[in-house]
């Protein structure tokens, strides 16, 4: 660490500050400023957090019955830096760095619960067989106009078109806060590919490239986030990455591009033979849609998660899979070739990436080990209809809960602090009674 803070500082100088930044099960940084001359601190294990702060709601308070916090005297854990992760703040005055962080037990042992430990624990399965996995992500947000209250409703940048698809010039109205967005992700190293309008009004999408580095795919999913929060604020507007923030318009999805190589380097989805997938590239889409309804409290986290699984929802909702047909859930947009993959269309932009990817992976390897059943695509006109995922939320985090596959893929003590926070906010968010509720009932019933 010593070593990748002085080639920080010779290429950016020495910060003021450092931002220590810790995902907890939300995807939600939470952290501390460390003085930028006070590295030392932080590697001697001198920094510390409460443990329970890899696990409050979204609300941010502590739950009782995942049994952290205060029940248990709410002990710290000592944080350990991610090696790499040291990197320049650019939208923010100053010379600010960031750097990714982990916690370990107050007994100094790897947590168990951390979103990312358990991905590094799922890559090195793969690892154990001989594979790697190399993935990629698809983002989604929207600009809005700034709010002055927190509850009030969004509303897309002026001159903005209700089906904005893939429009040039609403690329180019946003251009200062967009070419920014790329420009802060190449000084922090997110390596960008394509960026789109997509189809909702102020609504963008940005590509990655593919990696065998599932860690940094997934760090760069948070960090991008972040970044696009932070550089949109500078311009005195809004940006949010909400799973549906417009009743009827598209909501924001994270799309995950998934293959897996050998030990020699090739891909082993690929059929060499014909047009057709591979027996391999069918069992882990198998995997991935037998997996799929139980790990859903995965895919849509939070209560405005479920509104993308309602019909007319402009997004896959049904465990199907279909080639280069952008209607299943599971779309294989190449079968031959380096290229042979499977893209998982489920997830919004509002989950915790380490976990979609840890629940996608966990699905590949399930179908990969058991050759489980694969229904014909949605191409195939013997198909029938997948049952489509739920859209409760509290049953989706029912069904999480009673999952062995989500303890065998999450540990069993992740998988119950994960249900405990889950049920906590459904039922205090789905406790509170709205404004449409006494518009429309309070004077006539």
């Amino acid at each position: 660490m010593k070593e990748e803070y002085e080639a920080y500082c010779a290429a950016h100088g020495r910060p003021e500050r450092i931002e220590l930044m810790l995902s907890d099960i939300n995807a939600v940084l939470r952290g501390k400023w460390l003085p930028g001359d006070a590295l030392g601190k932080l590697t001697s294990g001198a920094v510390r957090l409460p443990y329970s702060t890899y696990a409050p709601a979204i609300m941010g308070n502590e739950v009782e019955a995942t049994g952290l916090g205060i029940v248990v005297g709410d002990p710290d854990g000592a944080l350990v830096p991610v090696k790499g992760s040291l990197r320049p703040v650019p939208w923010m005055p100053g010379t600010v760095a960031q750097l990714q962080v982990e916690m370990l037990t107050p007994e100094g042992q790897a947590s168990p619960i951390s979103p990312r430990g358990i991905l590094e624990r799922m890559v090195d399965r793969f690892t154990a067989h001989g594979w790697h996995p190399v993935v990629a992500t698809e983002l989604e947000f929207f600009l809005l106009r700034p709010r002055s209250k927190a509850y009030d409703a969004p509303k897309p940048p002026v001159r903005t078109p209700a089906a904005q698809n893939y429009d040039l010039e609403v690329v180019a109205r946003q251009e200062a806060i967009l070419t920014e967005i790329l420009r802060a992700c190449d000084v922090q190293g997110l390596e960008t590919d394509t960026l789109i309008a997509e189809y909702g009004p102020g609504q963008f999408e940005v590509n990655f490239h593919h990696t065998g580095d599932v860690l940094a795919a997934a760090d760069t999913a948070l960090l991008f986030r972040r970044l696009v929060r932070g550089v949109v604020a500078r311009h005195g507007m809004e940006a949010t990455f909400m799973a549906k923030p417009y009743a009827d318009a598209p909501g924001n999805g994270m799309h995950v591009h998934a293959s897996v190589l050998d030990d020699t380097g090739e891909n082993i989805f690929n059929h060499q033979a014909g047009p057709a997938p591979s027996a391999t590239l069918k069992n882990a889409v198998a995997g991935v849609l037998a997996t799929m309804e139980e790990l859903q409290a995965i895919f849509a986290p939070h209560m405005n998660s479920y509104r993308r699984f309602q019909p007319m929802s402009f997004a896959p909702s049904t465990p199907d899979w279909g080639l280069d047909n952008r209607a299943a859930g599971v779309r294989l947009p190449e079968v031959t070739g380096p290229g042979a993959r499977l893209e998982h269309r489920i997830s919004g932009a509002d989950v915790n990436p380490y976990l979609v990817l840890t629940a996608i992976l966990g699905g590949m390897m399930h179908g990969l080990e058991t050759a489980p059943d694969l229904p014909l695509p949605i191409d195939d006109p013997a198909s029938e209809p997948a049952q489509r995922l739920g859209h409760d939320w509290f049953d989706a985090v029912e069904r999480f809960a009673a999952s062995d596959r989500a303890a065998e893929m999450f540990g069993t003590e992740f998988r119950d602090v994960y249900a405990a926070v889950k049920h906590d906010e459904v039922q205090t968010l789905t406790g509170m009674i709205t404004p449409v509720e006494y518009q429309y009932y309070l004077s006539r019933l």
